[in-house]
């Protein structure tokens, strides 16, 4: 039996999708149940699940009977590219991943610490005081400059300027749903048409890869300087120019907007709840579970699919092959067999010792995201920074809602803020 799902045409479920993606979903969870299907124009169905024992069902399928590489191909190969952890598959993929885990491991992350607090302390600096400002975007500042200095490690100051123009507008453009959205067959038709939101990231896709290309030329031609950042150690693993590239990029796609996001939310709760924020920022592993425990109520990401080979029984239910499947993360993360009182802010729940495999803001299975350590380093130490400088406060206590930005769920104000300068008397 198939799983059920509204039977609106497919264009009316891909708007309410764009338009709603939150409210869609939980209406659909209200409806059907934990298991559902819906139809978005030009692609095959999806079946999302929305409880962790289904979820691990469909991560299952990583060791055969569905394609997480594949499932990605038709909204991020654009951007990415053909040879991107993230579009891989088989062991194409497991070769990549082997070779992009030394860099990104938690201890090798560890490293990085001071360069992060650095560029945080820089930007802070310069953010208004004392009138409302969208703190999104000004973690996207901090993200963006972590991205270029310590994965890309370009220091060139003309470069630099331009990369800090042209990343926002790569990922503004490639990752809108009107570029996700559009079919294959039609982005050679829309490459034509400089009007259009594809037609203007091929554009300023081709002008960051002659960026990207020389500087990973330079680089080899210098080979043995002994640099640091993160493409000068894939410089080492014998990737080509091409897949070194593509997984720069994905760095950037993986790494850039979502860690802002979750910077956003993460303050975007902390200023509802002012007894969690008393005991920030100095207690590092109530920080660290502060930081997992927004990732769960707030998650930035929405979605880990997987492209069906062979059928998957969910429960009563028969997913046929060549459909999409896979978890609705926000829905996962409020099941309350995996989270007992899910609606509670809790950080207590990850100080216990024990991992949670419902936890999934960064995906799961094999394919749980690389560069997870390395995100979860940047919000403690980007958070540390900002409330050892800066009293915040919400010029609105009312919680923001939750709106599809590119490939993000993230606050529908952008986490509104005032920020002060804090007085060498209140100091932590």
């Amino acid at each position: 039996m198939l799983p059920p799902g509204p039977r609106l045409p497919s264009l009316v479920q891909t708007a309410w999708f764009m338009r709603d993606s939150p409210g869609m979903m939980e209406s659909l969870h209200r409806r059907y149940g934990p298991v559902f299907a819906v139809r978005f124009t030009g692609y095959p169905p999806e079946v999302y699940v929305a409880t962790g024992e289904l979820a691990a069902q469909v991560y299952q399928t990583d060791q055969g009977g569905g394609r997480a590489g594949a499932a990605r191909r038709d909204f991020l190969e654009h951007m990415v590219g053909a040879h991107s952890v993230l579009t891989l598959d088989g062991d194409d993929w497991w070769r990549h991943r082997k070779l992009l885990n030394p860099p990104l491991r938690a201890k090798q992350v560890a490293g990085y610490r001071d360069e992060i607090a650095a560029i945080a302390a820089e930007k802070i600096a310069t953010w208004p005081l004392g009138r409302p400002l969208a703190l999104r975007e000004h973690m996207q500042d901090i993200t963006l400059e972590i991205i270029i200095r310590l994965i890309f490690g370009i220091r060139d100051a003309g470069r630099v300027s331009r990369l800090r123009t042209l990343l926002p507008e790569l990922i503004e453009t490639g990752g809108s749903m009107q570029t996700i959205m559009l079919p294959e067959r039609l982005r050679e038709l829309a490459t034509r048409a400089p009007f259009l939101a594809y037609g203007r990231f091929v554009r300023i896709r081709a002008e960051v890869d002659t960026i990207l290309f020389d500087e990973i030329r330079r680089r080899r031609s210098a080979a043995g300087a002994g640099g640091t950042d993160v493409l000068d150690r894939l410089l080492e693993t014998g990737l080509g120019d091409q897949e070194i590239r593509d997984e720069l990029i994905t760095m950037l796609i993986a790494g850039h907007e979502t860690t802002a996001t979750g910077l956003a939310w993460a303050f975007e709760r902390l200023l509802r709840m002012p007894e969690i924020m008393e005991r920030l920022p100095d207690d590092e592993p109530y920080l660290d579970a502060v930081v997992k425990e927004v990732l769960r109520v707030r998650p930035a990401v929405y979605e880990a699919p997987r492209l069906l080979d062979a059928p998957l029984s969910l429960g009563e239910y028969e997913i046929p092959a060549g459909w999409y499947a896979g978890p609705y993360i926000p829905l996962v993360h409020r099941d309350p067999e995996a989270f007992p009182s899910p609606e509670e802010f809790r950080p207590e729940r990850f100080m216990e010792g024990h991992q949670n495999r419902a936890w999934m803001p960064f995906g799961g299975g094999r394919r749980f995201c690389v560069g997870a350590q390395l995100a979860l380093l940047e919000m403690r130490v980007i958070i540390r920074e900002v409330l050892h400088r800066l009293e915040l406060s919400a010029p609105d206590q009312a919680p923001e809602a939750r709106r599809l930005k590119n490939v993000t769920l993230a606050p529908a104000k952008m986490t509104r803020v005032i920020a002060r300068a804090r007085t060498p008397a209140r100091m932590p």
